[in-house]
């Protein structure tokens, strides 16, 4: 061998020797997927094998909290800032966000988005935020998502009509970008289509050529069918990882991006529980996480942490390396050393502002730990003795761990205070529930001005009859008054500027009359 040719054998062996493997990073958001869905945590009505096995070898996010609709809860997981900071309205992210898929795009890493966006900014929005490649449902338009989806793939819109499923679809490009990318490093954030309503019937239920569509989530229907299906898929990524020899220098996380829908039914450790998306009960906001990357994390071990949203993007970074530009000040807080069995810096308690209209005022803004909520308003609850917050507690009764939440939880609310920032205040539209905005004059009014004083009696009516203190009146809960039921439906239609069976505060406000 000549001199030449051995120096520059030598100096390609050093040159690999040297060069990091970079971590690729999978997100996985499933969609309306409460914490009672997985069976590792004690869910007992579904099979989540796939999850269950990824969190045994991994580690297990015990107290992970998302808001308690997708819109708001993505917003603060792809820019790490709670909802009061740069939220705009349900279906948005404002263009001038900076986002993980920025920042991994920026660090040189092979960027792609996969599922559902519903986040506007039409076609180019995934570029918009850092995604070189897409497949994505609800892009700009909202057709079908299960059997004959209509999607957009890479800023063109595709209808299939052969009973090709969505959900398989979308995974088959998440499968075929971690193909191609194999030789460098690659961030594939993965906001799944399923589980969200309706339950429909999936390839492997024997109906599903013959099922109908059927909206709703008080009825189980399909549900179970979806549930082992998500984790089906998510078990096709982890084996793709595995035959391109991927596994080990792959970080995957998983979490929901809000409760099970509301009203679903299940089993969990031994009593029926019903999921409870939208609302601010634990049953709105706990959801599943699970974070596996063999050799960098423990396994098996239970994090008890708390964790939100927003702490994702801090994570996945640190993991990867990847900067993020110190100026954008961050409300999340990388929990990488506690994946890693150290103790980290964790959160002792969350704070929450949530509207999904936007606008100055929260529709519900509490600070929690694991056990104790105190709202802005002042009510304390234990959401393990009472998880469907129907007692508060009072000041006179407070143990002193609850006394020692109350101040801890107060302050910091009190940190949290002061007013929105006006340029996210004035893109504010009224929720018109997910299928759309309902922009009607009185529903604008309502979701744009500042919410009534607590001296409004009718405040106090819609109180009243909010029985489980969720921030919404269900039709059962505004009948239960009226001894004319006729009277009461045709009231309560009337009221449902949105149609979407419930009345929140700002449609009771909207179309109650005002008392002289």
């Amino acid at each position: 061998m000549n001199l030449f040719r051995l120096f520059t054998l030598t100096c390609v062996t050093v040159l690999a020797i040297a060069a990091p493997i970079r971590t690729n990073v999978v997100f996985i958001l499933i969609d309306d997927f409460g914490y009672e869905c997985v069976t590792a945590n004690g869910g007992e009505s579904y099979r989540t094998p796939v999850m269950d096995k990824l969190a045994a070898n991994g580690v297990r996010l015990d107290q992970v909290h998302a808001q308690p609709l997708c819109t708001p809860t993505r917003v603060a997981l792809m820019t790490g800032m709670n909802n009061k900071r740069n939220y705009t309205h349900f279906g948005h992210l404002d263009p001038q966000q900076k986002t993980f898929g920025h920042f991994f795009r920026d660090a040189g890493y092979a960027t792609c988005v996969v599922g559902k966006w519903q986040l506007g900014n039409d076609l180019p929005g995934p570029a918009l935020f850092g995604f070189q490649e897409n497949c994505l449902w609800q892009l700009n338009r909202r057709p079908g998502r299960y059997r004959n989806p209509g999607l957009e793939i890479n800023g063109k819109q595709v209808d299939f009509k052969q009973d090709e499923y969505g959900p398989d679809i979308v995974n088959d490009y998440a499968l075929d970008f971690i193909t191609r990318k194999k030789d460098q490093p690659f961030f594939l954030y993965y906001p799944m289509m399923l589980t969200h309503s309706p339950y429909d019937a999936t390839p492997d239920s024997p109906d599903y050529l013959t099922a109908k569509s059927e909206e709703g989530t008080k009825k189980i229907g399909h549900f179970p069918d979806m549930v082992a299906y998500t984790d089906k898929l998510i078990g096709k990524v982890v084996a793709k990882l595995e035959e391109l020899k991927l596994r080990e220098n792959t970080l995957i996380v998983i979490m929901g991006d809000n409760g099970t829908g509301a009203g679903t039914p299940s089993r969990f450790k031994g009593r029926d529980v019903t999921g409870g998306k939208g609302s601010s009960l634990v049953w709105g906001t706990h959801v599943p996480g699970i974070a596996n990357w063999p050799g960098q994390v423990t396994s098996g071990k239970v994090c008890g942490d708390m964790i939100e949203a927003a702490d994702m993007l801090p994570t996945i970074c640190e993991a990867a390396q990847v900067p993020v530009p110190a100026d954008l000040k961050l409300d999340g807080r990388s929990f990488l050393p506690q994946l890693r069995g150290e103790k980290g810096n964790p959160k002792d308690a969350l704070y929450v502002w949530y509207n999904p209209s936007g606008g100055p005022k929260a529709q519900y803004e509490f600070a929690h730990e694991a056990r104790h909520k105190l709202y802005a308003d002042g009510r304390l609850f234990d959401t393990v003795a009472d998880d469907r917050e129907q007692t508060p507690l009072k000041d006179a009764d407070l143990s002193a761990e609850a006394k020692a939440a109350r101040t801890k939880l107060q302050a910091l609310l009190d940190a949290n205070q002061g007013p929105r920032e006006e340029y996210f205040v004035k893109q504010a539209v009224a929720f018109g529930g997910e299928a759309g905005v309902k922009k009607t004059k009185s529903a604008k009014k309502a979701a744009t001005a500042a919410p009534k004083s607590e001296a409004d009696p009718r405040v106090a009516r819609f109180k009243e009859r909010d029985a489980d203190h969720d921030g919404k009146i269900t039709y059962e809960e505004f009948q239960a008054s009226m001894p004319d039921k006729k009277v009461a439906k045709e009231r309560f239609e009337a009221r449902d500027l949105n149609k979407d069976g419930n009345l929140s505060l700002e449609e009771f406000l909207a179309t109650f009359p005002k008392t002289k």
